[in-house]
C-alpha cells in the first residue's frame, strides 16, 4: 500500500514563485539574492501555517544554487540543489529550538559555526519557534549572532515575536508574514482539488478558507479531513456538517425575519441553531459578520472587502438592499453590545432573545404596523381602512395621530368610535371604527388588531404600562391642592415594597403646568428611571382619582449647586489664608519666604 502524503507536504512550495500569499517578502529575498545583499540574520514572524519555515528553507537553498537564475530562483538542477531535495545537504541545520531550548544546545550550534562549508557558499541555521529559548540561551547565542564568520547566516522563525529579546530582534533583518487571504487560499484548494482529481464546489472551498482563518497548512488539514469522509465529489452541505460551520442560510433566514419585525420566527430560528449544538455567543458574532457584510455590500466600492465566493456575493447584495444602512449601524452596536456582556450575564440564552427582539423592534418601529406570530408578513395582513374622526364638539374632521407623539398645545384628541376593552399600548392609532394598538416590551411588538370593541390573540398586559390605554376624553379641571392631596396616597400604593421610590416621590411636592402636566423633580438618573417604570400604573392612579385622563408626568433632574472645594496643598492653603486677610501675603513677600507649611 503506497504510503499517504498529507497535502501540506505533498504541495509544499518549493520556490519563492510558489509561496502563497507573501509576494512582498519573497520579492525582497529575491532582490537580496541577486544583488549579494544577503544580511547575515533574518527573522521570520506572523501566525502559524503562513510560510515562514518553508521561506527559510527556499532562502537557505536559493543562496546556496551554483547556478541562479535570472529571476532570483534556484535552479533545481545543480549538486546543491539536489542534495537540499534529497534532504541531504550537509550546508543547511534545522534546529527546533522548543526542544533544544538548552545553553548546552546553543553552544553545540556555536562550535560547529565554526566550521567552513566543504561545498556551497554558505552555511545556513533555521532555528525554528526560537522564542522558546531560555534567557541563558539567548545570551549565549547574542556574540555569534552579532559577529558571525562570512558564511554562516542564521534565519529564525517564530509565531511570537514579542518574546524575543529585543538585543536578538536588533541583529536582524525582521519579515512580518501576514494572513492569507481567503480568496488565495481558495485559489490553491481549487489547485490542489485539481491535481487530486477532487470535484469540489466553489462555496465548499470557501468556507475552508474562512475556517482556515488565514493560515494555508490548516486549510490543506481540513480538506484532506474532508477528502476522506466525502471521497471525490465535495459539496457545500458536507463541509458544513463535517466542520460544524454555522451555515450561511441561517444568517439570511434570521436577518429576512428581522426586517419584517417577525419576533416568532426569529427565536424558532436561534432555537434550532442552539439544538444544533452552537454556542450562543457563536452565533452573535457571525450574525455581526453578516451585518458588517451587508453594509459593505451596499456599496460597489467596498464589495470586494467580502471575503466569499460570487455566488454568495450576490446573496448579500440582494439582502442589503432591503435594509438601510442607519438601521444596519444600530443593529451591529446592539450586537457588539450583547458580545461584550455575554460572558457575564447569568441567563445567556434571555439575553441573546432580548437583543433579538430589539433587532426586530429596530426594524419594524411600534408605530410601522404589527406583525402577529399567526400571520408573519405585513403585506398579508388585513388592511385597516382609513376614515376621517368627528371630533366630540362637532369640529372638523381631524387626522388621526399615534399617541406616543406629543399633541400640540390646544389640539383635538380623537376619540374611538368604538371603545374597546382596555389594553397596554405604547402607541395607538384610530383609524374609522377600528384601532391598532402597538405596545412595545423588551423590545417586542406585540400588536392587536381591534374592531368593534373585540380584541383578536391573546392579550398581554404589563404592570408598569397599564394605564397607558385607550382613553376616554373626561379632563375634569383641578389645582396644585386637589394634585398634592391626591400624590401621598398614590405614592404610599405605586411604592408599598419600594421605600426609596416612595422616598424619591415624596421629598419634593409635584408641581402642576399647563395642560394638566405634572412636573416631579428628581436628584439623578436613577430616580429618573426608577420614575419611567412605575409611570403607568402612577398615571391610572392619578386620572383615575383626578377624573382627568389628560395627565402627564414629566421628570426634572435638580440642579446641584457646586460643591466647595477645601484647600489641600501648601499653596491652596496660603491663598486661602491670603485671601482672608490681606497682610500675610504683604508680610511674605516683605520677608522673601517660602510657602512650607
Amino acid at each position: 500500500m503506497e504510503n499517504f502524503i498529507v497535502s501540506a507536504r505533498k504541495y509544499r512550495p518549493v520556490t519563492f514563485a510558489t509561496v502563497i500569499g507573501q509576494a512582498s517578502i519573497t520579492n525582497t529575498l529575491k532582490n537580496a539574492i541577486r544583488n549579494q545583499q544577503i544580511a547575515q540574520a533574518f527573522l521570520f514572524t506572523g501566525p502559524r501555517g503562513v510560510g515562514k519555515t518553508t521561506c527559510a528553507r527556499i532562502l537557505a537553498k536559493t543562496i546556496n544554487c551554483r547556478n541562479l537564475r535570472p529571476d532570483g530562483e534556484a535552479c533545481n538542477t545543480c549538486e546543491s540543489c539536489e542534495s537540499f531535495n534529497k534532504s541531504s545537504s550537509f550546508n543547511i541545520y534545522e534546529l527546533d529550538a522548543a526542544s533544544n531550548n538548552s545553553v548546552e544546545d546553543i553552544r553545540s550550534l556555536v562550535d560547529q559555526v565554526r566550521i567552513p562549508p566543504q561545498s556551497g557558499k554558505y552555511k545556513v541555521y533555521i532555528i525554528d519557534e526560537v522564542h522558546m529559548l531560555s534567557q541563558a540561551a539567548f545570551n549565549a547565542f547574542l556574540k555569534t549572532l552579532e559577529e558571525p564568520p562570512t558564511y554562516a547566516k542564521f534565519i529564525l522563525a517564530t509565531t511570537e515575536k514579542h518574546k524575543i529579546l529585543p538585543t536578538i530582534l536588533s541583529r536582524c533583518q525582521i519579515f512580518d508574514f501576514r494572513r492569507i487571504s481567503v480568496e488565495d487560499i481558495a485559489m490553491h484548494l481549487a489547485n490542489v482539488a485539481h491535481e487530486e482529481h477532487v470535484e469540489a464546489e466553489t462555496d465548499a472551498l470557501h468556507v475552508i478558507a474562512q475556517k482556515a482563518d488565514g493560515g494555508l497548512r490548516d486549510a490543506l488539514s481540513m480538506f484532506d479531513q474532508l477528502v476522506s469522509f466525502a471521497g471525490k465529489t465535495l459539496t457545500y452541505r458536507q463541509v458544513i456538517e463535517n466542520l460544524n460551520v454555522l451555515d450561511h442560510d441561517y444568517y439570511f433566514r434570521i436577518t429576512g425575519y428581522i426586517l419584517e419585525g417577525n419576533v416568532s420566527r426569529t427565536l424558532l430560528t436561534v432555537n434550532e441553531i442552539i439544538a444544533n449544538g452552537f454556542d450562543g455567543q457563536h452565533f452573535v458574532t457571525g450574525l455581526g459578520q453578516h451585518l458588517r457584510n451587508l453594509l459593505v455590500s451596499k456599496d460597489d466600492g467596498t464589495l470586494a472587502l467580502l471575503e466569499t465566493s460570487a455566488n454568495i456575493r450576490s446573496l448579500y447584495a440582494a439582502q442589503s438592499s432591503a435594509c438601510s444602512a442607519q438601521f444596519l449601524m444600530k443593529a451591529l452596536e446592539l450586537l457588539n453590545q450583547c458580545d461584550l456582556n455575554y460572558k457575564v450575564s447569568n441567563n445567556k440564552r434571555l439575553h441573546l432573545e432580548i437583543v433579538l427582539m430589539q433587532l426586530c423592534n429596530l426594524a419594524v418601529p411600534a408605530d410601522a404596523g404589527v406583525v402577529s406570530a399567526a400571520n408573519p408578513k405585513p403585506e398579508t395582513s388585513r388592511k385597516v381602512q382609513s376614515a376621517p374622526v368627528q371630533s366630540p364638539a362637532g369640529l372638523a374632521p381631524v387626522t388621526p395621530v399615534p399617541q406616543s407623539h406629543a399633541a400640540p398645545p390646544g389640539s383635538v384628541t380623537p376619540t374611538p368610535v368604538a371603545a374597546p376593552s382596555p389594553v397596554p399600548s405604547a402607541a395607538e392609532t384610530v383609524q374609522g371604527s377600528k384601532s391598532k394598538v402597538v405596545r412595545t416590551f423588551s423590545g417586542v411588538n406585540v400588536g392587536k388588531i381591534m374592531k368593534s370593541g373585540s380584541v383578536t390573540g391573546e392579550e398581554t398586559r404589563d404592570d408598569s404600562e397599564a394605564a397607558a390605554e385607550v382613553l376616554p376624553e373626561t379632563r375634569d379641571q383641578f389645582t396644585q391642592n386637589d394634585l398634592e392631596r391626591v400624590w401621598e396616597p398614590m405614592a404610599k400604593k405605586v411604592a408599598a415594597t419600594q421605600p426609596n421610590l416612595y422616598n424619591t416621590l415624596t421629598c419634593r411636592p409635584p408641581v402642576l403646568t399647563d395642560e394638566f402636566k405634572v412636573v416631579v423633580t428628581v436628584d439623578n438618573k436613577i430616580q429618573e428611571g426608577e420614575i419611567f417604570h412605575r409611570r403607568g400604573e402612577m398615571l391610572s392612579i392619578l386620572r383615575e382619582s383626578l377624573n382627568n385622563w389628560g395627565i402627564q408626568i414629566e421628570t426634572l433632574i435638580a440642579d446641584r449647586p457646586p460643591e466647595s472645594r477645601k484647600p489641600y496643598t501648601d499653596q491652596e492653603k496660603f491663598d486661602n489664608l491670603a485671601g482672608q486677610n490681606p497682610v500675610i501675603k504683604k508680610l511674605k513677600d516683605q520677608l522673601n519666604l517660602d510657602i512650607d507649611m
